[in-house]
C-alpha cells in the first residue's frame, strides 16, 4: 500500500462556535480511525472545514492529530488557502508537525485560470516537500481540472496523486484508462463521492477518501477490502446497507450529515461552523433510521 491507497479516512473537526479547536475531541476521533485500520487519514479536508479555520487553528488540530496517531497512520493534511503563500505556509506547518503528505484544492474567489492553478500547486508542493494529491473538487471550487493539467502536474516532483470527483458519466473504468495513459507509472487516482466509492474501487480506482470512513471506519475498511478485492457481490452488498445514508449524503451534504452522525453515535456533540446550521429534528430522524440500517 501506498500513502495514496485504500481507505483515506476524512474526520470532522470539532470546534467551539469562535472557531476553536477541540483538540481533546478531535485525538479521540483519529484514534478511533486508527485503532480501526483505516490506511490513512485526511485531516483538515472539506469534512474537516478547513475553510472555516485560521492558520493558527489549523496548526493545533495538525499538532494535536500528530500526537494521537503520529507514527500509527500516514495522516494527509490539507492546505488549501486563497492565497499561494498562505497555502506555502500551510503546508511548512504540516511538514513540521510530522505529517506525512498534503491534500491541496485551488481555493479562489475569482475564477482562476489553468496556469495559475499549475503554478500555485506547483509552488505549494515545492514548499511542502511532502507528497501532494491534488484535490480535484469541482462542487466547492468551481474549477475543473483539465486532463492536460492533471498530466502537467502528475509530472511536477511531490505531485503524487489526484483526488477526483464522481464521473457524471458513471463510467470509472473509461475515465481511470484515460487518466493513466497520461500520467506516470505509480500516480494514483482515487475518487471521493461516498456513493460511488464502491464501483470506483471495483473499476480499479486506488483510493477512497471517504467523509463516512471518518466516522464509521470499521464499516468503510469491510467495504473497501471488499472492493478492493474483486468481491463484487459482497461490495454490493455493504453498499446497498450503506444506501440509505448515500441518499442522505445527496439530499444534505455529507459535511451537515457528519455532524449530525457525531452526534447520535454519541462520539461528540459539536454544531457546524455558522453559516452552516445543523439538521432539524425531524431530518435527524432520518439520519438515525440510516445508521440502524448499517448495523
Amino acid at each position: 500500500m501506498t500513502l495514496f491507497s485504500g481507505l483515506s479516512a476524512f474526520s470532522i473537526t470539532p470546534t467551539d462556535a469562535a472557531g476553536h479547536v477541540d483538540t481533546a475531541t478531535l485525538g479521540r476521533l483519529l484514534d478511533r480511525i486508527a485503532r480501526a485500520g483505516a490506511d490513512s487519514i485526511g485531516l483538515l479536508g472539506s469534512t474537516g472545514g478547513y475553510a472555516f479555520l485560521s492558520r493558527d487553528e489549523r496548526r493545533r488540530a495538525v499538532d494535536a492529530a500528530m500526537e494521537s496517531v503520529g507514527g500509527r497512520i500516514p495522516v494527509i493534511v490539507g492546505v488549501g488557502a486563497l492565497r499561494t503563500d498562505e497555502a506555502e505556509a500551510l503546508a511548512r506547518d504540516a511538514k513540521a508537525a510530522g505529517a506525512d503528505g498534503l491534500l491541496l484544492a485551488p481555493m479562489s474567489y475569482t475564477p482562476l485560470t489553468e496556469e495559475e492553478v499549475f503554478q500555485h500547486m506547483a509552488s505549494v508542493a515545492a514548499a511542502g516537500d511532502l507528497p501532494l494529491c491534488i484535490y480535484n473538487n469541482p462542487g466547492t471550487t468551481r474549477f475543473v481540472f483539465s486532463d492536460d493539467l492533471i498530466a502537467r502536474l502528475a509530472a511536477f516532483p511531490g505531485i503524487d496523486a489526484i483526488k477526483m470527483p464522481l464521473p457524471a458519466d458513471g463510467d470509472f473504468s473509461g475515465e481511470l484508462a484515460r487518466l493513466r495513459a497520461l500520467t506516470p507509472e505509480g500516480f494514483s487516482i482515487g475518487y471521493s463521492g461516498d456513493w460511488g466509492a464502491g464501483q470506483s474501487l471495483l473499476s480499479g480506482g486506488d483510493a477512497w477518501y471517504s467523509v463516512v470512513g471518518g466516522l464509521l471506519p470499521a464499516e468503510a475498511l469491510a467495504f473497501t477490502r471488499a472492493a478492493m478485492a474483486g468481491d463484487r457481490a459482497e461490495a454490493e452488498r455493504i453498499d446497498a446497507r450503506f444506501e440509505p445514508l448515500w441518499t442522505l449524503f445527496r439530499q444534505f451534504g455529507s459535511f451537515r450529515l457528519m455532524y449530525a452522525i457525531a452526534d447520535l453515535l454519541d462520539l461528540c456533540r459539536v454544531l457546524p461552523p455558522r453559516p452552516v446550521l445543523p439538521l432539524g429534528a425531524a431530518d435527524r430522524l432520518w439520519v438515525k433510521a440510516a445508521l440502524e440500517s448499517l448495523r
